[in-house]
């Protein structure tokens, strides 16, 4: 009995479970396992990224309430790699670009200012966004992957079952515990996958609406311009 006890105790072992594995589960497990290191590697990325992209904007903001000089604030922060930065330069860029003329098109000019600093909005976006869908493959994927792993280590009992003539607990546990296992790894790449995707991409909406509301302002002060000009 003692040893009987043994054997079970490192059969039902994560190690046990999969030393013991189907080489097409061992594959599964494995793909699982690296899913979920990328995903953890992504959360840990995302979190720094979207933290300091926050930050960034609140300097940036508090520093242009405080300029008396859009030119020389624009000279400062010309070669900036902080998304807003490349808003306001975006904003700046056009504006020199199409008040450089004797006859200034107002209209014409405010309607180029927006599309300018709306697709340097866009792009900030997609940037910041970018493998942000690796989160949502592995989420929704993920859970299958373990299933299929699942699948084939009930199959592999039933073929045990049929070789040993034996429908013992004995005889089936090995495999419906590696099946299961596989399941268990599955769920644990998806479910933090999903609920860094929901999170991250609520955080970059946050992002995108600042930046938006930011590029709105400083069009409204350029069309002020406009019209004094």
């Amino acid at each position: 009995m003692e040893a009987f006890v043994n054997t079970d105790a490192a059969t039902l072992s994560p190690l046990g479970l999969f030393m013991q594995a189907d080489w097409v589960v061992k594959a599964v497990m494995l793909g699982l396992l690296a899913a979920s290191i990328w995903t953890w590697a992504l959360i840990v990325s995302f979190r720094a990224k979207i933290s300091r992209a926050r930050n960034a904007i609140d300097r940036f903001e508090g520093e242009y309430r405080r300029a008396d000089d859009v030119d020389a604030f624009h000279r400062t922060h010309a070669e900036s790699d902080l998304a807003i930065a490349r808003v306001f330069t975006a904003g700046v860029a056009e504006w020199r670009r199409s008040t450089a003329g004797k006859v200034i098109d107002r209209d014409g000019t405010r309607e180029r200012l927006a599309t300018a600093m709306g697709a340097a909005v866009a792009a900030e976006i997609d940037r910041m966004s970018d493998r942000l869908n690796v989160l949502a493959t592995v989420g929704s994927v993920a859970p299958f992957v373990g299933l299929f792993g699942t699948v084939w280590g009930i199959m592999r009992s039933f073929s045990a079952i049929a070789q040993a003539q034996n429908s013992s607990l004995a005889v089936v546990a090995p495999g419906i515990a590696e099946a299961l296992f596989a399941t268990a790894i599955g769920l644990f790449a998806a479910i933090p996958a999903v609920i860094a995707y929901n999170r991250f991409s609520h955080g970059i909406n946050r992002i995108e609406a600042r930046l938006m509301r930011f590029a709105d302002g400083f069009h409204a002060t350029l069309s002020r311009q406009l019209e004094l000009g």
